[in-house]
């Protein structure tokens, strides 16, 4: 009896070892978020409450040449890697001169050496910009391309606050991005 008892715990923890879980590796291009205003500062007085969230991806410079090249120029991009970048309004706003409801959107972007085009699209919840529909876009604006005196790393995406009631949304990736400004 004791043997058969020994045998069945040598078995379970025989069992248990070679079932052990296996993570995935770290991925490249980790998810991230941004707010407006930042509610994660550390002098926040928590009185502020989101106005804007973004959820992306940031993919790695890693030695390539980004816009014109990864990032070709006239084609739409999905703002990040992996899944499309999505931005959430929590109440409506004024988006690049348009008007925008509360509510959760797609951001896509077309990059141009001048300027870029920002785009709201109702899709959501979907890999990459390979299934972008143009009749889904909830708006459309253009965006003057910011030049970066220092090379970032890893494509991001932060908010300014610019006076009462104003703010600018900045893309940048490498030695250049592009800003909307917005009011709410």
């Amino acid at each position: 009896m004791k043997r058969n008892l020994l045998l069945l715990c040598v078995a379970l923890v025989i069992a248990t070892v070679g079932y052990t879980q296996k993570f995935p590796s770290t991925d490249k291009s980790p998810m991230d978020m941004a707010y407006f205003p930042d509610n994660f500062a550390h002098d926040r007085k928590g009185d502020d409450k989101a106005i804007i969230r973004v959820s992306y991806s940031r993919p790695s410079k890693s030695g390539r040449e980004i816009f014109g090249k990864l990032v070709p120029y006239g084609k739409v991009w999905r703002m990040g890697a992996n899944e499309a970048a999505e931005i959430k309004f929590y109440q409506d706003v004024d988006f690049g001169g348009k008007k925008v409801a509360a509510g959760t959107y797609s951001l896509f972007g077309i990059p141009g050496e001048k300027e870029w085009t920002i785009i709201l699209s109702n899709d959501l919840d979907y890999w990459g910009a390979y299934s972008y529909n143009e009749k889904n876009d909830v708006l459309r604006v253009t965006a003057p391309v910011i030049a970066l005196s220092d090379a970032l790393e890893n494509f991001s995406i932060v908010f300014d606050k610019k006076g009462a009631g104003k703010g600018t949304m900045k893309l940048g990736w490498d030695k250049g991005g592009a800003e909307v400004a917005f009011t709410y």
